[in-house]
């Protein structure tokens, strides 16, 4: 087949994956299991999630819980990650439905930016209207240090810059709009309910706001490539949540975002250590009842604020 034939057929079958009516029956085959009907979702970065390294994470720590491995979901793709649970879990966190993302998708799996994304339109035909998104991320500004708190204010799109984006092809009016607009893509309520949650708690000399950015992976980055996205204003560097937040905003979620600081980024030739996934799965485990305290606080907030019902 040619060039331009094969592009047709691979538009029409991610159009086929990805309707309207395809995420319907993902949302309906959770609603038709669960009585709960939350409106805060909250996706788990790598290291802040149950698994054989890491027990007792946040979605752990809820009561009620029902779960839903990726696999019996229709339409949804499975995470091949270690470090990543894979399962979608609904139950309360004090008295609140939340509905979690134990696991996501990277592009590095294989998975185009659409399909990482997905889950999050699912949590909207739900009914989410709140996203808490959590990565875990090197460190590339230097103040910054393993352990430390970034709120995310802002993002650089870098696969954006290369013509990669979740929303390419053909919109759904149902969803968003054709060209939706990213300037407040981090809300600015949520960031000072962020710190005030750190005042509240004594932390906030580790808690930052800063500049995120996602890369495709799976390697990590080279000297010179961090020292370009430091020239740029980049604060910290992951694989995740920039085309999580933009499916989001395109669809009228409203997003917090942070990341957990795992590593702190190689800028210098002369410094011999290298990143590695171990590294970041200690520092998330070290870090989880931190995180869990965090983001409770978080959603009692939020609570208050939307005034929602609790169980």
């Amino acid at each position: 087949m040619d060039e331009e034939g094969g592009d047709v057929e691979t538009l029409k079958f991610t159009v086929e994956l990805y309707t309207f009516e395809a995420l319907q029956e993902s949302a309906q085959y959770l609603l038709d299991r669960v009585k709960m009907r939350p409106k805060i979702g909250i996706i788990c970065g790598s290291g802040m999630e149950q698994n054989e390294l890491c027990p007792g994470s946040l979605a752990d720590s809820l009561e009620n819980k029902q779960c839903f491995p990726y696999e019996e979901i229709p339409h949804f793709p499975v995470s091949t990650v270690i470090g990543h649970q894979g399962q979608m879990v609904f139950g309360y966190l004090q008295g609140v439905p939340i509905m979690c993302m134990q696991g996501r998708f990277h592009y590095y799996e294989g998975y185009p930016l659409w399909k990482c994304a997905m889950p999050v339109r699912v949590m909207k035909l739900i009914g989410v209207t709140h996203l808490i998104a959590t990565n875990a991320a090197g460190g590339l500004n230097p103040t910054y240090k393993v352990g430390d708190i970034m709120m995310v204010k802002d993002h650089v799109n870098m696969m954006g810059f290369a013509g990669n984006n979740p929303l390419q092809g053909p919109n759904d009016d149902r969803f968003g709009p054709r060209f939706p607009p990213m300037n407040k893509a981090y809300n600015a309520s949520l960031l000072e309910i962020g710190q005030q949650v750190a005042d509240e708690m004594g932390i906030s000399d580790i808690v930052h706001k800063g500049v995120y950015t996602c890369l495709g992976g799976p390697n990590f980055e080279t000297v010179a490539e961090l020292k370009m996205l430091r020239m740029i204003g980049v604060d910290a560097v992951g694989m995740s949540t920039v085309h999580e937040v933009i499916t989001a905003r395109h669809c009228d979620l409203t997003v917090f975002a942070f990341s957990l600081i795992t590593n702190q980024c190689i800028t210098e030739y002369e410094n011999h250590e290298e990143a590695n996934h171990e590294e970041v799965m200690d520092v998330g485990k070290s870090r989880q009842s931190l995180l869990q305290e965090y983001v409770l606080r978080m959603v009692m907030r939020l609570r208050d604020m939307l005034d929602l019902e609790t169980k």
